[in-house]
């Protein structure tokens, strides 16, 4: 299926990036609906559905009376009944519900920001969804959504609740890794639009995404976008759970939404030392800064390259600041985070070590 967002000149203006944690609630809640998960992804289902399990043995010790006071308790809700209809709202395939996605304000907002857009949710949008969900389903709602759809102004601080859990215990122990990700992905978007434009921004996002003059080419097979009234400018949305594929949200009059896979999303679960450094270069660097930017195709935090390398977090720390100096590396404030990235000395550089170990 192909389509496409005509854009005007105002529109590219508009333009802008965000990360946002309600993206990666719903994508991970389809990632993890799949009775095949994605390779890339596995690693964190596992852990996810370990906890799942603990969950329900906590359930069943108990005789099904949980609490809300301990996080044992809340996760122990969060595994089961939250779990189960937040997987009713958010199902493998369809129909992603709008209003568990509201347009970010801002570049980076926290996932109460988020929560209090959708507990403000007028009634009529969230029967709207749920009226899609029920008519893929042939026309019937699952009965936990059913409260939902009847009275949402009542059941949507009960759904923030879940949200809560569920984020609690599936993403805030990676949301560090995950949004150091997210933030190296927006800081390379933007260093790339600073030296090619926007434009270039906009055709690189994602092999199904084309910028064709005035209009954004969409060819996907999963969800239709229509321009129709949508408001002005483009919200772009770096996700990691959203991976392999492109998703979007047009909701009048909000501006248009494009959830994308972000760059570098194949190391994010990766541990332990990077194999195969650039050899050349370990000769006259050292073996630690030769591997440290190797690894930085993507910018990167200092926690995330000790992570991924294997050192120590203040030997990492010395090891960029030596680069630096030299002109090897910049490092620039993304959030609460320092991202570190390549100059072009450095790209330079490793472009002639694997010239002179392939040639």
């Amino acid at each position: 299926m192909r389509t496409e967002l005509a854009f005007s000149t105002d529109d590219l203006a508009r333009t802008r990036f965000a990360v946002s944690p309600m993206w990666e609630v719903v994508t991970s809640l389809r990632v993890l609906a799949h009775r095949a998960v994605p390779a890339l992804h596995r690693p964190w289902a596992a852990q996810v559905r370990r906890a799942a399990e603990l969950g329900r043995d906590a359930r069943v010790g108990a005789g099904t009376q949980v609490g809300a006071g301990t996080r044992a308790d809340r996760v122990a809700e969060a595994t089961g009944p939250a779990l189960q209809r937040l997987a009713a709202l958010v199902p493998a395939a369809g129909h992603l519900p709008d209003f568990l996605t509201p347009v970010p304000a801002g570049a980076a907002p926290a996932l109460a920001e988020e929560l209090a857009m959708i507990a403000a949710t007028p009634p009529d949008l969230v029967r709207a969804d749920l009226d899609i969900l029920a008519a893929e389903r042939g026309g019937r709602l699952p009965a936990v959504l059913e409260p939902l759809h009847r009275d949402p102004a009542d059941r949507l601080p009960h759904l923030v609740a879940d949200i809560e859990a569920y984020w609690e215990f599936a993403l805030e122990p990676h949301w560090t890794r995950i949004r150091a990700l997210l933030d190296a992905d927006v800081l390379h978007r933007a260093r790339q639009a600073a030296g090619r434009g926007s434009a270039r921004v906009l055709d690189d996002l994602h092999e199904t995404v084309h910028w064709d003059g005035g209009a954004l080419r969409l060819e996907q097979r999963h969800c239709a976008v229509q321009r129709l009234d949508a408001g002005a400018g483009l919200v772009l949305v770096p996700s990691v759970f959203a991976w392999p594929r492109v998703l979007t949200r047009t909701l009048p009059p909000d501006p248009p939404q494009l959830a994308y896979p972000a760059r570098g999303v194949a190391t994010l679960w990766e541990s332990g030392p990077v194999a195969d450094p650039a050899e050349a270069l370990a000769a006259v660097l050292g073996r630690s800064r030769a591997r440290l930017l190797a690894e930085l195709d993507a910018p990167a935090s200092t926690t995330e390259l000790a992570r991924r390398t294997g050192l120590s977090t203040a030997g990492t720390s010395q090891h960029l600041t030596a680069l630096r100096a030299a002109g090897l590396t910049s490092a620039r404030r993304a959030g609460h985070a320092v991202l570190h990235a390549r100059t072009a000395v450095a790209d330079a550089l490793l472009a002639v070590d694997a010239a002179g170990r392939t040639g």
